[in-house]
């Protein structure tokens, strides 16, 4: 499996460029293998593995296990480094682990600073769950003057209010509405 583990590697980067499987002939060229027969009995390793599907067409198709990244088996510290340990790792995909219910998730793209006192910067994307309901203390989108804000949700003298965290901006006491749009569940940051 270790050469089929730098195939499905190869594989998941092609894809990542594309959005589409390279034909058979292409698996081949791609990976380096001669033969038809090699090609055929590496789809059909994947396959099995739980990787890839052939669709009704007769293509090649991932499947949820295709976007599986390692999780390494033991956290990485922070503060003093410790022992790497060489076990074999679980794997998961990032919808697997943010989100709960897909029907319900939404990614927006923060932009401005007010919240970066909470680690949440301009560029990351949050990972919202739509919903119309909060709790006290949930970072959320919420609808105010018909405009959108990520702030964190808070009580004050039994009123709602959205408290940026970021000193430099002033807290949001809405006179009119106040609409919940969804609650952060996660972020994602890329860093270049």
């Amino acid at each position: 499996m270790s050469n089929d583990r730098s195939y499905l590697s190869a594989l998941q980067d092609y894809y990542t460029r594309h959005h589409a499987f390279p034909s058979y002939s292409s698996i081949g060229t791609l990976l380096g293998l001669r033969s038809k027969s090699s090609v055929a009995a590496l789809v059909a390793r994947l396959k099995l593995g739980g990787y890839i599907e052939s669709t009704p067409d007769r293509r090649i198709a991932p499947t949820r296990r295709f976007f599986e990244r390692p999780l390494a088996e033991a956290p990485v510290h922070a503060g003093l480094p410790n022992p790497v340990d060489d076990a074999p790792a679980d794997a998961l995909t990032i919808d697997d682990y943010l989100i709960d219910r897909p029907s319900q998730t939404v990614l927006v793209r923060v932009k401005g600073d007010s919240m970066i006192d909470a680690g949440i910067f301009e560029g990351d994307l949050v990972v919202v769950e739509k919903q119309s309901t909060a709790r006290r203390g949930d970072i959320v989108i919420a609808i105010v003057d018909n405009q959108f804000t990520l702030k964190r949700l808070d009580l004050e003298r039994g009123q709602f209010i959205l408290r940026p965290e970021n000193k430099a901006y002033p807290v949001i006491r809405p006179e009119g509405a106040l609409e919940i749009f969804g609650v952060m569940v996660g972020l994602v940051r890329k860093y270049n």
